[in-house]
């Protein structure tokens, strides 16, 4: 049968759709999903794209990553008392007939928006070597091949430990150009695996 997929996203960093403040109670913090999710059914929405990680942090019980600031005011701070907002968004919507969609932002380690210090757990302090500072932002250069192990390890975490409808990558590879003082184009720090990648030998096609 024809089926029209009729998605909306939630967008959890900086507190864009949920939660609406990164210092409310759990109760209030569900309370709020509920609605949300409530008035997405009510318009005939049929699937959700809930943002998940968007700085190399989780919005989920994670072992690799630290809690979401967006979550609990503190990144790294897991949410009191304990529940899982992934967790939490599937039952709801199951009980509501609504697919979910897990939204990796999959390189963007912090934005320049963002408070507060990084977790001991974030990949700027466990793995430095793979984040690189581009102008006031942080970011992890998909050139490189444990770049993107990382990034494949998160998601295939969260595809195996929970039962979601699909995953959605955003559209955040490289960062947005950015300009110096004179007005030029700062380039993006990427020439090293630029190099190592112009050294490999060439993939051949068998046959």
């Amino acid at each position: 049968p024809k089926h029209e997929l009729r998605g909306a996203w939630i967008a959890t960093f900086g507190n864009i759709d949920w939660p609406s403040a990164n210092n409310l109670p759990v109760a209030a913090q569900q309370s709020e999903l509920i609605l949300l999710l409530d008035q997405l059914q009510s318009t005939g929405i049929n699937a959700v794209f809930f943002q998940v990680r968007s700085q190399c942090d989780a919005m989920y019980e994670s072992q690799i990553e630290p809690w979401s600031a967006d979550l609990t005011g503190r990144q790294g701070r897991a949410p009191s008392p304990a529940y899982d907002p992934l967790e939490f968004m599937i039952a709801a919507c199951r009980l509501r007939g609504l697919e979910v969609h897990a939204w990796f932002n999959p390189y963007r380690a912090r934005h320049p928006s963002a408070k507060g210090k990084l977790s001991k757990r974030h990949i700027a302090n466990t793995s430095p070597v793979l984040v690189k500072k581009y102008g006031t932002q942080l970011w992890m250069d998909p050139g490189e091949n444990a770049v993107r192990l990382r990034t494949e390890r998160v998601v295939l975490d969260v595809v195996k430990r929970y039962d979601i409808d699909g995953v959605h990558i955003d559209d955040y590879f490289y960062p947005y150009p950015i300009k110096d003082a004179q007005g030029q184009e700062v380039p993006f720090p990427d020439e090293p695996a630029w190099q190592r990648a112009q050294r490999r030998p060439a993939a051949t096609v068998p046959g």
